[in-house]
């Protein structure tokens, strides 16, 4: 029973990262299961197991703040799905620890992009509740994020988060709901893979069932507080998690001592609180524009509110 809590704290923990900010979940938990002795491919496949039923929760309770464009989900979970699947089975046993510091390169300048723009100029319509990319741009998106999730232990949302959230295109919390929805597809063609390719030997039903346990109590929480986050805050939010997760990755490979690790973690800290810190400053100045603060249902509401007749 405590095994069991201490995987349901993980998976909570994990969860309200990856729902409030669109990634981190497969990076987290499976972080904090190889610190707690769990090997690799038990580590691995148990996550996306439990993302089967996090995802599910995330994507409803996303769909009922109205986070969720069903387009987007559609055109990006389905190749992701195929890409998953194809990483889990064929390639999943290659190793991905050399390409992973110029990967986590390029996503840590996506990271620090997207800080500074939402920070210091939010895209003027990054308010857009409905994607206007299509296919040729999705379909190409979900096949690589998918192949990375499952071949490299977790990759969907720091990949594909940043780059629809880079193009200034679509507002923020529906760029988070709609890809932590279409995880799902994701998380279930990845599992339907390692268990063709590693078997049910490996799989402890207590890490599996804690991590889906603690991911989907904290599922609705994740997607209300997206609804009240300002974009410019959430979006620079986003990007210092994208940062200090690709930081991480680069100074590992290139196993940098501990003195100067805390150094560089330290001074990235300092950053992102001031840009956050900034970004709310701009909400309150009035300088971001009311429509990319208030949520529109809310907004919605209270103007039916103001409308009807008095009793």
């Amino acid at each position: 029973m405590q095994t069991l809590i201490v995987y349901a704290l993980v998976g909570f923990g994990a969860q309200l990262v990856d729902g409030a900010l669109g990634m981190a979940y497969g990076v987290t938990s499976t972080s904090l299961l190889l610190v707690a002795g769990i090997n690799p491919a038990t580590a691995s496949a148990s996550v996306h197991l439990a993302e089967v039923g996090t995802t599910l929760a995330a994507g409803a309770s996303h769909w009922r703040f109205g986070n969720v464009d069903w387009k987007l989900v559609l055109r990006l979970g389905v190749p992701g799905a195929v890409g998953a699947f194809l990483g889990a089975t064929v390639l999943s046993a290659l190793s991905t620890e050399d390409a992973a510091p110029y990967m986590a390169g390029a996503l840590l300048a996506l990271g620090v992009y997207i800080m500074l723009k939402f920070t210091l100029r939010p895209p003027k319509v990054a308010t857009a509740r409905t994607s206007p990319h299509r296919s040729k741009f999705l379909s190409p998106l979900g096949l690589v994020a998918g192949f990375v999730d499952a071949s490299g232990g977790g990759g969907w949302g720091p990949v594909a988060t940043p780059a629809l959230l880079t193009a200034g295109k679509t507002a923020p919390r529906t760029v988070i709901g709609s890809v932590d929805t279409s995880e799902f597809l994701v998380a279930l063609a990845a599992s339907v893979g390692f268990l063709i390719g590693l078997g049910s030997a490996v799989l402890d039903p207590w890490t599996i069932g804690g991590l889906l346990i603690g991911g989907v109590l904290a599922a609705p929480l994740a997607a209300w507080l997206v609804t009240r986050i300002p974009a410019p805050v959430l979006g620079a939010a986003v990007g210092g998690i994208i940062v200090f997760t690709n930081t991480r990755t680069i100074l590992r490979a290139l196993d940098v001592s501990d003195w100067a690790t805390t150094t560089i973690y330290l001074f990235i800290a300092g950053l992102w609180v001031a840009a956050i810190a900034i970004a709310v400053s701009r909400v309150r100045s009035g300088a971001v524009p009311r429509e990319a603060v208030v949520d529109e249902t809310e907004e919605r509401l209270a103007e039916e509110e103001v409308a009807a007749p008095k009793s």
